[in-house]
């Protein structure tokens, strides 16, 4: 690993599945210090705006942009966060410009004649993408711009081909945006995740190779990207960074799989990737990486260092998140009137209206009204075990004999108790010994479940004993077969696709996916839950 360039400038793209998830303790500012680039490029936020929260929109020494979905909660979303030496002086939100209602805005939008307007609109509703502008200093001591084009592209789900075209068609408004906003001057980068391994060697398991290579989106990448090894004179416009540097590292993966716990042995894909323009990547890249070792998402971090050096903007552009309403003091949050209320420091006027009310909702003579009296408790403490004094236990049973007497006298209740037909049947075939000590009284003292010592030894708890019975009666839950290849329990799983197997169970190895060579990979052992062990 190469020592980073000081005084130069560094891009970082994450997927963090969900930046609420990946902010654990110490808070987003410790977590963007640890990553330590100047422009840290987010992606599936998962937060919409009405659930942002001002510890994750406004975090000191940086300034933030957040693209949100529109369709759905919880899902897509992109977020930019920039140093304040890296403050942009533009920022807008999509690829189309249709969102943008305010000064400050990026511009250059490209040719979109082959989009319809419903088309513009649906590839930017789902918060995929957020463009900042920033000023740079070359190596070459020459002032100029870099356009950061944070993305998040589709991914194509073959259950739903609409997906696949959806994915496309975003592809193409991509690049119609970055070749024209590089056609106007400066430099641009487009970093995030694309939803599509390149090549065999970005793909754990590529499979055969031609069907692999006519994927529609690796297809999309070969007319849009340089080819490593090819002449560099007649190189497309723009550059995958790390493939420039590396052409020929494997197991540089920066995705993998959470259900089958495939990064234990960097079994996965390269998906997030840091795109630049050509001459930007002959003149001021110094270095490209993947970051195995950064945990908290499927998704580990990438990054890229540049000579050039950022120049902050005055002032950040309107789109900024500390400018919105509700951060920016012009707007009340409706959380900000639910407060809630300690009833026992209420003020003295209030606490006199409150004790003026019934606690019922009719007032009649019979109605208490005040506070709670002292020593009433809580509802839920009559649900704890050996929460009840012998009083209350004697009042219970008092209570529950009387209105049995007159439920009795009714008709309506039967004085014997059902018989569950299975458990008759296990209680037959017990011996009238074992029968006759589990019906036996606990002996004095042992309701919480205390034993005491007596002539005839140690006898159990009335908990003790209900624990033997059912424990006698429930044989749980079966035992999970073993793999034959390891010899340890399998797992169970249930089928989600949709299908005629949907919702049933299967046991699989419990081992994480990986070669089929690892013999510390899963095994091909496979079971369905309802065949019962072998």
């Amino acid at each position: 690993m190469l020592e980073w360039f000081l005084g130069g400038m560094k891009l970082l793209s994450w997927n963090v599945n969900g930046l609420r998830a990946a902010v654990v303790s110490g808070g987003l500012k410790q977590l963007l210090d640890l990553l330590g680039a100047d422009i840290i490029c987010l992606q599936e936020t998962k937060i919409t705006r009405d659930l942002l929260e001002e510890p994750l929109a406004i975090v000191e020494g940086y300034n933030s942009y957040f693209s949100f979905s529109r369709t759905r909660s919880g899902y897509s979303g992109v977020a930019t966060f920039c140093k304040a030496d890296a403050t942009p002086e533009a920022a807008e939100e999509g690829l189309s410009g249709l969102f943008t209602k305010h000064d400050g805005a990026v511009g250059c939008y490209g040719n979109t004649d082959n989009f319809t307007l419903e088309e513009l609109q649906a590839l930017d509703s789902e918060g995929r993408a957020m463009i900042t502008r920033h000023c740079i200093c070359t190596s070459e001591q020459r002032e100029t711009t870099l356009t950061v084009i944070n993305v998040y592209c589709p991914r194509a789900d073959p259950e739903k081909p609409e997906r696949g075209d959806f994915k496309l068609r975003f592809f193409h408004l991509l690049q119609a945006r970055a070749e024209a906003l590089l056609r106007a001057g400066g430099h641009v980068v487009i970093l995030g995740d694309i939803n599509t391994a390149h090549k065999p060697i970005d793909h754990c398991d590529p499979g055969e190779l031609e069907s692999f290579q006519k994927n529609p989106g690796r297809l999309w990448l070969d007319s849009f990207l340089w080819e490593p090894g090819k002449d560099f004179q007649n190189k497309k416009l723009f550059v995958d960074t790390f493939r420039f540097l590396h052409p020929n590292q494997e197991e540089a993966y920066t995705c993998w799989c959470n259900v089958t716990g495939s990064r234990h042995l960097n079994y996965g894909t390269r998906i997030d990737y840091i795109l630049a323009d050509s001459t930007l990547v002959s003149l001021e890249l110094v270095e490209a990486q993947v970051m195995p070792e950064v945990r908290g998402s499927d998704h580990c971090p990438v990054q890229a260092m540049l000579k050039s050096v950022c120049l902050a903007a005055p002032c950040c552009p309107p789109l900024c998140t500390r400018f919105l309403p509700e951060f920016a003091g012009t707007q009340q949050k409706l959380s900000r009137f639910l407060v809630k209320v300690d009833r026992t420091g209420l003020p003295e006027k209030d606490q006199k209206q409150r004790e003026a009310k019934p606690l019922y909702g009719r007032s009649s003579k019979k109605a208490r009204t005040g506070p709670l009296q002292k020593g009433q408790g809580d509802l839920r403490r009559f649900f704890k075990a050996g929460s009840l004094r012998d009083s209350d236990g004697a009042g219970c049973q008092a209570f529950m004999h009387r209105a049995a007497e007159r439920n009795s006298a009714k008709g309506t209740v039967s004085t014997e108790r059902p018989v569950n037909k299975c458990r008759s049947e296990k209680v037959a075939g017990m011996s009238e010994e074992h029968l006759r000590s589990l019906g036996k009284e606990p002996a004095a003292g042992l309701i919480s479940g205390e034993a005491t010592n007596s002539g005839e030894g140690v006898v159990p708890s009335r908990s003790k004993q209900s624990a033997s019975l059912w424990k006698t009666l429930l044989s749980g839950p079966a035992k999970p077969p073993q793999c034959k290849a390891h010899g340890e329990p399998c797992v169970l799983r249930t089928v989600k696709k949709q299908g005629p197997n949907c919702g049933r169970r299967f046991y699989v190895c419990a081992q994480p996916l990986g070669k089929p060579s690892d013999p510390r990979a899963r095994c091909n052992f496979f079971l369905w839950a309802d065949q019962g062990n072998p």
